[in-house]
This record gives C-alpha cells, structure tokens and sequence, in this order.
C-alpha cells in the first residue's frame, strides 16, 4: 500500500513557476515509478510526465516539454514536479501517481497506475 499526497499548488500569473511536491509513504517507494496526471474542468485525467523507479528515465507530454521537469528523491520518498513559463491552459487538478515497476514509462496511462493522490489545484491566469 503506497499513500501519496501532494503539496505544492496555488496560483499564479502566466510566465510563473511553481514546484508540486508529492511525498509518498511506505518502505518500497523506490520500487514505483511515478508520475503526474492533470485533470482540467470538464476534460478527462491526462498524462503530464512520468520517471522511473530509479530515476534513469522521463518522458513527458509534449505539451509540457521543455517546461516542466520531474525529479525523485528516494531517500525521502518524494517527487517533484518543477513547472517553468505556466500558461493558462496549465490550470488543472494536478495529481501524483504510483505504479509498481513499470519500465516503460512512456506507456503510464491513468489506466495502469496503482496510486493516486488526491490532487493539489494549479491555477494559472493570464
């Protein structure tokens, strides 16, 4: 059992950063690969970015790419999401993800994760 929540959201003007933070529980933290899922107003759960469970790969979506940046820390048991140059149309319920040992982290749909967050809210304005 994985427990995760996130922290880290609020609002901001278009051009800003903000940094989600998403800290996990339990002992096998290391062995999920993690990611995080947006969901706007009216629209369904899309996927952002997703890392594996040793950090050695990231893909992101590319409407995200080049902007954001996720990153671990497995001695804290915790994910990052560093969002640069936010627009807009970046508004969404952000949520932190878990699946247990996925390798191909390109193919992580809200399908396949095992864990969700309960969300944290990113509003950008323009």
């Amino acid at each position: 059992q994985v427990q995760l929540v996130e922290s880290g959201g609020g609002l901001v003007q278009a051009g800003d950063s903000l940094r989600l933070s998403c800290a996990a529980s339990g002992r096998t933290f290391s062995s999920y690969s993690m990611g995080w899922f947006r969901q706007a107003p009216g629209k369904e759960r899309e996927f952002v970015v997703a890392i594996s469970w040793g950090g050695g790969n990231t893909f992101y979506a590319d409407s995200v790419k080049g902007r954001f940046t996720i990153s671990r820390d497995n001695l804290r048991n915790r994910v990052f999401l560093q969002m640069n140059s936010l627009k807009p149309e970046d508004t969404a319920v952000y949520y932190c993800a878990a699946e247990f040992r996925r390798t191909d982290v390109a193919t992580m749909t809200s399908g396949t994760v095992d864990y969700w967050g309960q969300g944290t809210q990113v509003t950008v304005s323009s």
